[in-house]
């Protein structure tokens, strides 16, 4: 009965509409012009997309001058900050400050020596969270909110409050205390702990066990992934003979790349960025890593136009060994913006 109600209803209103559209159709053209541009409700369209567009062109200048202001003032000379007539264009572009931080502060050496150890930690981080967040979200025991709780607990604490202590953890390296117990069976008085400062143990260790910088975030996003996963899938492998772990590395990770991928480009771009750990683990002699070539080289500061542009100019080479630094990750996001898009849209899924 409702059905056939509305299918006139629908049916009366289709054809007012049409009959509206050829009547005004018909109308001269002036007349048409002025019923659709001069009226108020227009008018209100057009004022909203000018403030609009004013809106986004100022948020847009206010986030894009800064870098617009280093990339080129990156390509100025000694004698373009000297000269009060420049301003933001170069007045004759050089690479020479490029030039001098590949070839002195060795760039290449900093960039190999970072990536190894950014896919290195990146890859370890995204697997051991997954598999971290997996247990969370899938698997029912004892302490689960208490030890999720803790996981969070290290997003909270400060990092600067554990420095002295994870420094002298890995400067007298003693894993369950195997070393001590080697040196008291063998009556030995020589210390048998390692020395794992300027290596990459330290990072890699606590990416390997979920301790490294951001991996309770990292857990948390993927706990609240699976939490989205139909239990289906697992019940589905478990009538067909799968165990837990054929079950997470057949059906559960291929339906989590996008996730793992997210996980992965945040990890590597906070481990190639990071300033903190490389600090305080490594040494002038430990690695060479690119927070190490954010220096001033020594052929730029000799003429005597960069001595008389001393601040400007050092403040430009330090933009531009941050510009340096920044990248390659900005060729690592190009390759796996897809991903990343898909991994923050699947995040806002809960079950």
């Amino acid at each position: 009965m409702n059905n056939n109600t509305e299918q006139p209803a629908t049916k009366v209103k289709r054809e007012s509409k049409n009959k509206i559209r050829v009547e005004f159709d018909r109308t001269p053209l002036l007349q048409r012009l002025r019923a659709r541009y001069i009226s108020v409700f227009f008018l209100q369209k057009v004022i909203w997309v000018i403030f609009r567009l004013v809106l986004l062109v100022g948020v847009s200048y206010v986030v894009l001058f800064p870098f617009f202001a280093k990339i080129t003032g990156s390509f100025m000379s000694p004698e373009d900050f000297i000269d009060s007539t420049v301003k933001m264009v170069p007045r004759a572009p050089t690479l020479n400050t490029y030039n001098a931080i590949i070839i002195e502060n060795d760039y290449y050496k900093a960039l190999t020596s970072t990536a190894f150890l950014s896919l290195l930690c990146a890859v370890a981080q995204m697997f051991i969270c997954t598999l971290v967040g997996y247990g969370f979200s899938k698997f029912k025991f004892k302490g689960n909110n208490i030890i999720f709780m803790l996981v969070i607990f290290t997003l909270i604490v400060p990092h600067q409050t554990l420095q002295f202590s994870m420094f002298m953890k890995f400067r007298y390296f003693d894993f369950m205390n195997i070393y001590e117990f080697i040196r008291k069976a063998m009556g030995a008085t020589k210390d048998l702990k390692i020395n794992l400062i300027n290596t990459y143990w330290p990072l890699a260790l606590l990416s390997v066990t979920g301790l490294a910088f951001k991996n309770g975030l990292y857990i948390l996003v993927m706990r609240q992934f699976f939490k989205g996963v139909p239990d289906e899938l697992e019940e589905a492998a478990y009538v067909d003979g799968a165990g837990v772990f054929r079950t997470y590395f057949t059906i559960i990770l291929p339906n989590s790349i996008p996730m793992m991928v997210t996980i992965f480009l945040f990890a590597f771009t906070w481990q190639w960025t990071d300033e903190f750990y490389v600090n305080l683990f490594t040494t002038e002699t430990g690695p060479y890593l690119m927070p190490k070539i954010v220096k001033i080289p020594r052929s730029l500061t000799t003429s005597q136009a960069a001595i008389q542009a001393s601040t400007m100019y050092q403040s430009a080479i330090r933009n531009t060994c941050g510009l340096m630094i920044i990248a390659p990750l900005i060729i690592v996001y190009l390759i796996g913006q897809n991903f990343l898009i898909q991994g923050i849209e699947r995040t806002g899924v809960v079950g």
